[in-house]
C-alpha cells in the first residue's frame, strides 16, 4: 500500500486542476516552481493569467513565456504585398481612432464649453436681438480659444453646482432636513416666522419658562430636546410615507425600454473613449444641463437682484463696487429666499402638502448656498482685509495705497486679501486644536470644536435657523478681529515706539544685490522653506509653550482646576460635566454666558479613539472667580501681543544680522531675512533639546552621541555637497549653454556666467527630474533614489549614495559639458578656418548635440515601433497559436 501510494505522489500532476498529463494536454514546468507546483497545463495556466490579469507567476515571480506557432507555409520574409496591405490595414485602423478621438476632443473641449459660454453671455447681454442671433454666434470662429477657456470655467461651476445639490439632496435624505421640513401638523397654528427666528413652540416654551421659573435659556433648551424626542417618530413616518410615494410612482411610471438601457455605463464609455459614438448624446444632456443650471441658478437671481436695485435706486452704488455681478446675484438669492418663505407660508395656510414641503427644500438649498457663501467666501475676505488695515504700518503702506490697488485691480486685491483670509482662518483653527490638546475640555466652550465627531457643519446650516448663523457669524468676527488687534496691531504699534527705525519691512525687489532675486527665491521655496515646514518639532515646543503659558497661568491666578482639569473630586461623578463650588454646588461649566450650547445640560466627557477629548470636564470653582477670569483674559491679551512682539522682531533682526555679513549694507527682501532667522533660531532649538534629552547619558554616552552625530554630518554635507551642491551647478549650467545662451546671447557678444542662478535654476531642474523619474517607469535611477528615501538620514549609506547614484550622475553630466566643447574647441578649428564659423559651433554646439540625440532616439523607437508592426502583420496571416516555453531548471543551475 506505501508503495502505491509513494507511486502515486511521484506522479506529475497540475497545479491548478490536479490531474496528469493527456496526448492532447501536456504538462509544463514554466518558472522557477518546484515540487508539487512545478508542473500545469497551458490551458490552465491562460485561464488562471486571464483571471489574475498577471504576466508572472506570484510565487516566484517568474515572466512566463511562449513561442508563437506560425503556419507551415509561412515564408522566410514577409512579402511585400503583405506587408503593404498589413500596413495598409493598421494605417486605416490608426486613422480611425485617430478621427474618433479628434471628435471626442472637439465635443467635450470644444462645443460643449464654447455653448456654455455663449448662450451664458446671450442671457446676459440683455437684448433680444443677442438671442436672435445666437444660433449664429453658436457657428462663430471669432475669439474662439477664449470663448472655450471661459466656457470650461462655466462648465466647471455648473457641474459643481449640479454635483453640490446632488450631495445637498443625500444629505437631506440620509441624515434628515431641519424640523419645520417634516412636521405635519395644523398649519394655521405655526406661522413660517420659525424659519427665520429659530422659535420651536415659542409660546408654549415661555408659558413652561414661567411656570417652572427656569430662565428663558433653559426653558429652549427643554423644548428643543422634546422636539429632538418627537423629531426621532416624526423622521420614521415620514420616511416611511416617502417611501411609500416613491412605490407608488414607479408602480405608476411606464418608461420607453430602450435597448440600451441594461448596458453598464462606465467612463470611457461616457466620453466616447470606448469607440462608440454614444457620447454624443451624452454632449447633448450635459449641454443640457449647462443652460438650464445658467438659466435657473445665474440669470433668474441675477435678473431678480437687478429689478431690486432699480426699485431702491441704488444702480451707482453698485456700480461703484466694481462687483457688479456678483453683488446682483447675491440680492436676488436673499430676495428668493424670503419669497419661498412667503411660499412655504401660503403653502400650509392652504394645507398644499407637496407644495410646502417642495418651497421648503428649494428654501433650504438657498439657504445653505448663501451661508456657503458667507462661510466661504466673506468671512475669510473680511478677516483678510482687516488684517491688512491692522498692518499697514508694518510694511510703510496707508488706506490710500490699498484703494487704488484695488480701484486698479479690483478682482486680484480680492483673491489676494480672501487668501490671506483663508490661511489666517485655517492657521487660527490649527491654533485653537492645539490649545485643547492642553486645556481642559469646556474651556474653550465659545469656540467649534473640528475634532468632534459630533460636529457636521452642513447639517448645522440645513438645521439650525438663520439667526442662529448670524450670531455665530458675528461672534467669529468679534474673535477673529480681536487677535488681529492683539496680534498685529498692538505689536506694531510697540515697534514703531520703541524701535522707531525697524519698521517698515523692506518688501521691494533689489536690482543692486549681486544675487538675484528669483535665485533666492528658489533656494527658500525648494531648500529652507521645506526643511522647516517637515519638522515635527516645530509642533511639539508650540504645544510644550502653550501648556508652561497654561501652567503659569493657573499657578499665578489660582485656576488650575479650570484651565487644565487636574482635580479630584472625591468621587463624585458628574455626567454633565458640572464644576463644583467651594460649598459643593454643581457650577454650568459655561458660566452662564450666551452662546449655541447655553441652557443646555453640558455634554458628558467623550473620549475619541485618538485619545481627544470632548465635552466638558468638571472643576473646582474658586474664590472671587469672575475677577480671576477676567484677569486672566487680560493676561492672555498681554501674552499674545507679547508673543507677536517677539516674532516680529527677534528673526528679523537675527536674518538682516546674517544677510549684511553677506549682502552688506544692500536692502534684502524681508521675506529672505525673516526666513533665514527662523532656520537660525529652529537650528539652535533643536540642538538644546537634543543636548538636554543626552544629559542623562552621562558624559561618556553624551560624547559617543556628539561623535556619532558628528561623523554622521560629515557624511550628509560630504553627500550634500555633491547632490546638493555639485549636482544642481552641473544641470543649471548645461541648461544655460543649451537653452539661455543660444537664446538670449548674440554672436558677438560675450556671455556672462552667474554660478549662483545656475546653481538654484538646477536645484529647481533637479527636484522636478527627482518627481519624474518616481512617478514614471521602473529602472536603475528610480529603484536608486527609492533605495535612498527608505534609508533615511540616519542610516545613510555613503558607499551605495556615491557608487549608484552620484558617480553616474556626475559622470553622465560632465560629458554632457566636457564632450561637446572638446569637439568645439579641439576638432573644429583642425578643420575649420573661420573664426567666425568657430564661434558659431561653439555657441550652437550644445544644442545641436541634443537634436542629434534626440533625432537618434525617436529613430530607434521608430525602428522599434516598425518591428512591433512587422510583427503584428506577421501574427495576423501566419500565427495560429502559441505554445508554453518550459524554463531551463538545468541550465540555471549550471549558470550559477
Amino acid at each position: 500500500m506505501d508503495d502505491d501510494e509513494d507511486r502515486e505522489a511521484e506522479v506529475d500532476i497540475c497545479r491548478v486542476c490536479r490531474t496528469e498529463a493527456t496526448p492532447d494536454k501536456q504538462l509544463f514546468h514554466p518558472c522557477i516552481c518546484t515540487g508539487s507546483i512545478k508542473y500545469i497545463h497551458q490551458e490552465c495556466l491562460l485561464l488562471w493569467l486571464k483571471h489574475s490579469k498577471k504576466e508572472y507567476c506570484e510565487l516566484c515571480n517568474h515572466r512566463f513565456t511562449f513561442k508563437p506557432i506560425y503556419s507551415p507555409d509561412m515564408p522566410t520574409h514577409l512579402p511585400i504585398k503583405d506587408f503593404i496591405s498589413g500596413l495598409a490595414r493598421n494605417i486605416l485602423r490608426a486613422v480611425r481612432y485617430w478621427l474618433h478621438y479628434t471628435l471626442v476632443a472637439i465635443a467635450w473641449l470644444g462645443v460643449v464649453p464654447i455653448t456654455a459660454y455663449r448662450i451664458y453671455r446671450c442671457l446676459f447681454t440683455g437684448s433680444v436681438s443677442s438671442l436672435l442671433t445666437l444660433p449664429l454666434d453658436m457657428l462663430s470662429t471669432e475669439n474662439v480659444l477664449m470663448d472655450c477657456i471661459r466656457g470650461c470655467f462655466v462648465v466647471a461651476c455648473t457641474l459643481c453646482a449640479f454635483i453640490s445639490l446632488v450631495w445637498l439632496r443625500e444629505q437631506i435624505v440620509l441624515n434628515g432636513g431641519p424640523e419645520w421640513l417634516h412636521q405635519q401638523i395644523d398649519p394655521i397654528a405655526r406661522l413660517p416666522g420659525h424659519l427665520f427666528d429659530g422659535q420651536q413652540g415659542g409660546d408654549q416654551a415661555g408659558e413652561d419658562g414661567d411656570q417652572n421659573g427656569a430662565n428663558p435659556d433653559q426653558a429652549e433648551a427643554g423644548v428643543q430636546a422634546n422636539a429632538e424626542d418627537i423629531d426621532d417618530d416624526d423622521n420614521d413616518a415620514n420616511q416611511a410615507m416617502d417611501n411609500a410615494v416613491v412605490n407608488n410612482d414607479e408602480n405608476n411610471w411606464n418608461p420607453v425600454e430602450w435597448e440600451r438601457a441594461a448596458e453598464e455605463l462606465t467612463w470611457e464609455r461616457m466620453l466616447g473613449l470606448d469607440g462608440s459614438l454614444v457620447f454624443l448624446e451624452h454632449v447633448f444632456w450635459v449641454v443640457s444641463l449647462n443652460t438650464s443650471f445658467i438659466l435657473v441658478f445665474a440669470f433668474c437671481p441675477f435678473h431678480i437682484g437687478q429689478f431690486a436695485v432699480i426699485l431702491m435706486s441704488i444702480e451707482e452704488t453698485v456700480q461703484s463696487s466694481r462687483f457688479e455681478g456678483v453683488l446682483k446675484t447675491v440680492l436676488g438669492y436673499v430676495i428668493l429666499a424670503f419669497l419661498l418663505v412667503f411660499c412655504h407660508c401660503v403653502s400650509s395656510i392652504l394645507a398644499l402638502r407637496k407644495a410646502k414641503r417642495v418651497f421648503g427644500l428649494c428654501y433650504v438649498v438657498v439657504k445653505v448656498s448663501l451661508l456657503m457663501v458667507v462661510e466661504i467666501g466673506i468671512f475669510p475676505l473680511v478677516c483678510g482685509w482687516w488684517l491688512d488695515i491692522c498692518s499697514l504700518a508694518l510694511f510703510g503702506a496707508t488706506l490710500k495705497d490699498r484703494m487704488q490697488s484695488l480701484s486698479s485691480a479690483p478682482g486680484t486685491a480680492m483673491f489676494l486679501h480672501w487668501l490671506v483670509g483663508m490661511v489666517y482662518v485655517f492657521y487660527f483653527a490649527s491654533f485653537v486644536l492645539l490649545l485643547r490638546e492642553v486645556l481642559r475640555p469646556g474651556v474653550l466652550w465659545f469656540l467649534r470644536n473640528l475634532n468632534d465627531p459630533d460636529f457636521h457643519p452642513v447639517q448645522e446650516m440645513i438645521r439650525l435657523p438663520v439667526y442662529r448663523h448670524a450670531r455665530r457669524f458675528l461672534l467669529s468676527l468679534v474673535v477673529f478681529g480681536t487677535t488681529v488687534l492683539l496680534m498685529m496691531f498692538l505689536p506694531v504699534s510697540l515697534i514703531k515706539w520703541c524701535i522707531p527705525k525697524f519698521l517698515p519691512y523692506n518688501v521691494q525687489l533689489s536690482s543692486e544685490a549681486p544675487v538675484s532675486e528669483l535665485s533666492l527665491e528658489l533656494l527658500l521655496l525648494q531648500v529652507v522653506l521645506p526643511a522647516v515646514l517637515e519638522q515635527g518639532h516645530t509642533r511639539q515646543w508650540l504645544k510644550s509653550a502653550i501648556r508652561f503659558w497654561a501652567v503659569s497661568a493657573a499657578y499665578i491666578l489660582g485656576l488650575r482646576s479650570y484651565l487644565l482639569g487636574d482635580v479630584s473630586l472625591d468621587g463624585q461623578e458628574n455626567v454633565y460635566g458640572y464644576g463644583l463650588a467651594n460649598n459643593g454646588q454643581p457650577i454650568n461649566a459655561n458660566n452662564g454666558n450666551d452662546n449655541d450650547n447655553a441652557g443646555q445640560p453640558a455634554q458628558p466627557v467623550v473620549h475619541n479613539a485618538d485619545g481627544t477629548v470632548f465635552g466638558f470636564q468638571p472643576y473646582i470653582r474658586p474664590n472671587a472667580f469672575s475677577l480671576k477670569i477676567a484677569m486672566l483674559v487680560l493676561f492672555m491679551c498681554v501674552s499674545m501681543s507679547f508673543a507677536s512682539f517677539v516674532t516680529l522682531t527677534v528673526p528679523v533682526c537675527i536674518g538682516r544680522t546674517i544677510m549684511s555679513l553677506w549682502m552688506g549694507k544692500l536692502p534684502v527682501h524681508e521675506l529672505y531675512t525673516a526666513a533665514c532667522g527662523l532656520y537660525v533660531i529652529w537650528v539652535i532649538c533643536r540642538l538644546c533639546t537634543v543636548t538636554l534629552s543626552w544629559v542623562p547619558l552621562g558624559f561618556q554616552g553624551m560624547a559617543e552621541k556628539v561623535g556619532g552625530w558628528i561623523l554622521l554630518g560629515l557624511k550628509l554635507v560630504f553627500i550634500a555637497a555633491i547632490l546638493i551642491g555639485l549636482v544642481p551647478f552641473l544641470l543649471g549650467l548645461l541648461f544655460e549653454l543649451i537653452v539661455v545662451i543660444p537664446i538670449r546671447v548674440a554672436h558677438d557678444q560675450t556671455p556672462l556666467y552667474f554660478p549662483w542662478q545656475d546653481w538654484a535654476l538646477g536645484v529647481l531642474h533637479m527636484k522636478i527630474i527627482c518627481a519624474v523619474t518616481m512617478m514614471g517607469p521602473n529602472w536603475w535611477l528610480k529603484r536608486v533614489l527609492e533605495q535612498v528615501y527608505n534609508d533615511g538620514i540616519r542610516h545613510v549609506n555613503t558607499m551605495f549614495i556615491l557608487r549608484k547614484l552620484a558617480a553616474p550622475v556626475v559622470f553622465t553630466l560632465l560629458l554632457s559639458l566636457a564632450v561637446p566643447y572638446f569637439i568645439a574647441a579641439g576638432i573644429v578649428p583642425i578643420f575649420v578656418e573661420s573664426t567666425e564659423t568657430r564661434l558659431y559651433c561653439m555657441r550652437r554646439i550644445y544644442p545641436f548635440l541634443l537634436a542629434v540625440i534626440l533625432v537618434v532616439v525617436c529613430a530607434v523607437f521608430q525602428g522599434r515601433q516598425f518591428q512591433r508592426l512587422y510583427e503584428r502583420i506577421k501574427n495576423d496571416k501566419y500565427l495560429v497559436g502559441q505554445r508554453l516555453v518550459n524554463y531551463e531548471h538545468r541550465k540555471r543551475a549550471e549558470t550559477l
